[in-house]
């Protein structure tokens, strides 16, 4: 044992006394602390007593014990958030009954595929494919989460000052609650740690499984495809003349069908889709149209729309947004298996049944349940178990009287029928003749596949286009229906020129139409996917012009935003009531508020179009900046006209066919280009106007809305006493002519000239511009020949 030497302390105290109690204090303490390792039993007090400052407190500690706390306390509130691994075990669990399913189908032993059979293989393959591909990125990000809060927890093990406690007994005997704590947790955090670890692990194994038989299954359904594709042209059967003992396998059709009916089953139950917008469109627009009707009875005015004869709609009209939905099903799953098109057209066919019921005379109602008969049939004796030859006998029959029928709906029947006035009526039982005979041939000589394929196409093909051609009609009504119950609520006048709405809307749903019918007869056909991917190839792949990158897709798309917004700028003022006629002169307020609305739309509709096509925006600024510069250095001219093209095609101040007055220069307008207007006068001169100096110029358009114009004829006759009643009896005569405006009053005024004359001026309104000299011709004559039966002088 070390001692201490007390005649050198009290050297250092008796020179040091000037300093104080302090020193002395400090100099007893390091004393003691020398002394420390003599008497180690008095170490844990001293020290606690006389601890260093600058060393950790008992704050330290606890933030220390907080830090801790706080990264434990995330593990259950991070794997509690995994929410998606219970509903991907389970799907990956039904996605193994589904793949087990497609294996047996796609053995070489199996010799039922068809085409048909292998599309839908093909679909839910790759749905089943996309799903794995999100199943996996869903797991990754688990797994990546997981890595996260493990090195976290590594790090706070590398803590020195929470080291200290565990090797030290005070320190652990200070802090026992919070270490108490610590174990809980801790237990706690490695429990969900090491199982959610366990089962993300699982799970990304699994579903990597699951992709590699999805791969290899996809390459054996493409080769199917692609044997069974040429093989539809070849000989698959004996000549139907030719005898045959081939059966069908009861049991192996069952299982078939059993198998199909499941995998169906899973892909409506288990892939994703945009069909709870499709059942939400029709609820819209079923309102829609209950709503307009509502109103009108609410202000008892039903009446006001009966001079548009609208066949489909009515007060409850459910049968046609059912044949709504159904027709624009295909758009809103384009990727559905075959089997999914025609439940929809099957359906599509009954619900016509009831239309026809309803709207048809009984004459095209039997028809049309003829047609459904043949269709039944036909369904139906392809799925009962019966000899092959005589299957193929039957189908031979069917089809026969499918062009029979055809026929004489063609020729006999449609002539005296209200559907000729349906369009694609008649291309539509052409094409279903068409393809009636080529799958009687087909079958005949021994292709089957391709038979069949042909006959179920003939029938949804026929019914598919009946069905869209009440579609779009339903549309029009249901614009105009729209455009009269506004007009009524606004207290416009009830009538409006309908018939370039009409025809506008007509165009429109048209379109829509011819693509949904193209949709589904491609997909009966079996080419959708076939096209689908030669056009995703042909327009998505990336085209160099110098240093430019552009897809064919992304000018497309710019172009259909683009006119997707025209569209929408040029119909909106419809849902408001106006149609550009004169009855919302006078509401400035809507004026205004459309004016502004299409404003909006174009601008937004040009953003969207150029941030969807992916043009690079730096390029088309450099593109402005030189447009700038030259229209700066002498462009003024052409730019001026160009853009006022653009105005004129798009605000359409006039339009081809139009009778317009621009400055000296009266006639009807011929061509409308980006930059010249092309006027053809009454003489047969065809003069040219520069775009820009039609905007320059008031523009005296007579039917910009309408072709109605006014007419004014003067007469001086002789004052008599029968002058009364010459207003009235000029009016019949006015009435009586066929192309005076009816419903609007012709007007009488008489002005005295002296005591022995008065000046009669006679207005009326006449249908057609075009018409007008020639109307007011024929009424002068009239009122010339009642003045002569009068014996009244005219000067």
């Amino acid at each position: 044992m070390q001692k201490v030497d007390k005649s050198v302390f009290l050297t250092k105290v008796k020179s040091m006394k000037k300093y104080g109690l302090f020193i002395m204090l400090f100099l007893i303490s390091s004393m003691v602390s020398a002394q420390d390792t003599v008497r180690p039993a008095r170490k844990h007090a001293e020290t606690s007593f006389f601890a260093d400052s600058t060393g950790p407190g008992r704050s330290d500690y606890l933030e220390g014990f907080e830090n801790i706390f706080q990264t434990l306390n995330k593990v259950p509130v991070i794997t509690a958030s995994f929410l998606e691994l219970t509903a991907i075990r389970d799907h990956l669990a039904q996605s193994d009954s589904t793949l087990a399913i497609l294996k047996a189908r796609l053995s070489v032993s199996d010799k039922a595929l068809t085409i048909r059979n292998l599309q839908m293989y093909n679909t839910l393959l790759d749905e089943l494919d996309n799903n794995i591909s999100s199943y996996t990125d869903n797991l990754a990000d688990y797994s990546d989460t997981l890595k996260q809060i493990k090195t976290q927890i590594l790090v706070l093990r590398q803590d020195t000052l929470i080291g200290r406690i565990s090797r030290d007994t005070s320190l652990r005997t200070t802090f026992i609650p919070q270490l108490q704590q610590l174990r809980t947790k801790w237990k706690l955090a490695d429990s969900l740690l090491r199982k959610n670890t366990a089962e993300v692990n699982d799970l990304k194994a699994h579903a990597s499984a699951n992709a590699i038989i999805v791969a290899e299954l996809l390459y054996r359904t493409d080769a199917g495809l692609k044997a069974l594709g040429i093989n539809a042209f070849k000989k698959e059967q004996t000549y139907l003349w030719e005898s045959s003992a081939s059966n069908l396998d009861t049991s192996t059709y069952k299982n078939s069908s059993r198998d199909e009916r499941r995998l169906t089953r899973y892909y409506f139950t288990n892939t994703s889709s945009n069909r709870h917008w499709l059942l939400l469109t029709c609820l819209l627009f079923f309102y829609w149209i209950w709503y307009n009707f509502r109103s009108l009875k609410r202000l008892n005015k039903i009446d006001a729309i009966n001079s548009f004869g609208f066949r489909y709609i009515s007060r409850l009209p459910i049968a046609v947004s059912l044949l709504f939905l159904l027709n624009l099903a295909p758009l809103f799953d384009l990727h559905a298996p075959a089997v999914y098109i025609e439940f929809t057209q099957s359906l599509s066919m009954l619900l016509l049944m009831i239309i026809f019921w309803k709207c048809f005379s009984r004459k095209v109602f039997m028809q049309w349940c003829v047609f459904i008969c043949l269709f039944l049939l036909s369904s139906m004796f392809r799925t009962i178990d019966t000899m092959l030859t005589l299957q193929r006998w039957i189908s031979f029959s069917l089809n026969l009287a499918s062009i029979v029928y055809g026929l004489y709906f063609l020729f006999i029947s449609l002539k005296n029928t209200e559907l000729k006035a349906l369009k694609f009526v008649i291309f539509s039982v052409a094409l279903f003749v068409f393809l009636s005979l080529l799958a009687m041939l087909c079958n005949l000589f021994g292709r089957t596949t391709l038979s069949d394929i042909l006959s179920l196409t003939a029938f949804y093909a026929l019914a598919q286009s009946v069905s869209l051609a009440v579609f779009v009609q339903t549309i029009v009504e249901a614009f105009l229906l729209q455009i009269q119950s506004s007009r009524i609520r606004k207290h416009y006048p009830e009538y409006f020129e309908s018939k370039t709405i009409t025809r506008s809307i007509f165009r429109v749903a048209t379109i829509l139409a011819i693509v949904l019918w193209l949709i589904v007869f491609t997909t009966n056909l079996n080419l959708y996917d076939t096209l689908n991917d030669w056009m995703a190839n042909t327009f998505t792949a990336a085209r160099h012009v110098g240093n430019t990158t552009f897809t064919f897709s992304g000018i497309v798309l710019f172009l259909g935003i683009i006119w997707a917004a025209n569209f929408l700028q040029r119909f909106i003022a419809y849902f408001f009531g106006d149609t550009g006629d004169d009855a919302a002169i006078d509401d400035k307020g809507q004026r205004s508020k459309l004016l502004i609305t299409r404003l909006i739309l174009l601008i937004a509709g040009f953003l969207m179009a150029v941030a969807a096509s992916g043009l690079p925006l730096d390029k088309i600024t450099v593109l402005l900046g030189a447009l700038g510069v030259g229209v700066g250095l002498g462009l003024q001219s052409i730019v001026n006209n160009f853009v006022s093209g653009i105005i004129l095609i798009f605000d359409r101040p006039l339009r081809i066919g139009d009778t317009v007055e621009i400055g000296d220069k009266k006639g009807k307008v011929k061509e409308i280009s980006i930059r010249s207007s092309t006027l053809l006068t009454d003489n047969g001169a065809e003069v040219i106007i520069p775009n820009g100096d039609i905007l320059s110029h008031n523009i005296v358009n007579w039917t910009l809305s309408n072709n109605h114009v006014r007419a004014m004829l003067t007469f001086t006759i002789d004052r008599t006493e029968h002058t009364a009643d010459i207003p009235s009896d000029i009016k019949e005569i006015i009435r009586a002519n066929p192309n005076v405006l009816a419903r609007k009053e012709p007007e009488i005024v008489m002005s005295t000239i002296n005591a022995k004359s008065l000046e009669m001026k006679v207005y009326f309104w006449s249908r057609d511009i075009s018409q007008n000299d020639l109307t007011s011709s024929e009424i002068r004559s009239a009122i010339y020949s009642y003045f002569e039966q009068k014996g009244l002088e005219v000067a």
